[in-house]
């Protein structure tokens, strides 16, 4: 069967592993815009100091920003979200997009391997 343009614009790939290695790999293939950032930070946090504690927290970080640069749509929500409420002169407009913006950013934080 053939997929047609509409199924490849909507294909979310999966997750992977939750290691540097494989979430490095998955951006360079799935979100290669991210890589430039991803590869400073791990070598000014990581690399350069020696130190592997704060691995578990570049992970989480990368997680979450992978997670949702691999789905173009979430993305770009989230993305309009800070936008509307770096914009808004509304105090409570503002503060409801950017808890959208938390809830979506937690929600990519839990998703698992796989998925």
């Amino acid at each position: 069967m053939v997929a047609h343009a509409a199924d490849r614009d909507s294909y979310v790939p999966p997750m992977p592993e939750r290691t540097p290695k494989a979430l490095r790999e998955a951006i360079a293939e799935h979100a290669p815009e991210l890589l430039p950032d991803f590869d400073a930070h791990w070598k000014r946090a990581i690399a350069d100091t020696y130190d592997l504690r704060p691995v578990p927290a570049f992970v989480a970080r990368w997680w979450i920003e992978y997670a949702i640069a691999r789905d173009p749509k979430l993305d770009a929500h989230l993305h309009d979200l800070e936008h509307r409420a770096a914009e808004s002169t509304d105090i409570a407009e503002a503060k409801a997009l950017l808890e959208e913006a938390s809830k979506i950013r937690h929600k990519a934080l839990r998703t698992e391997p796989g998925e």
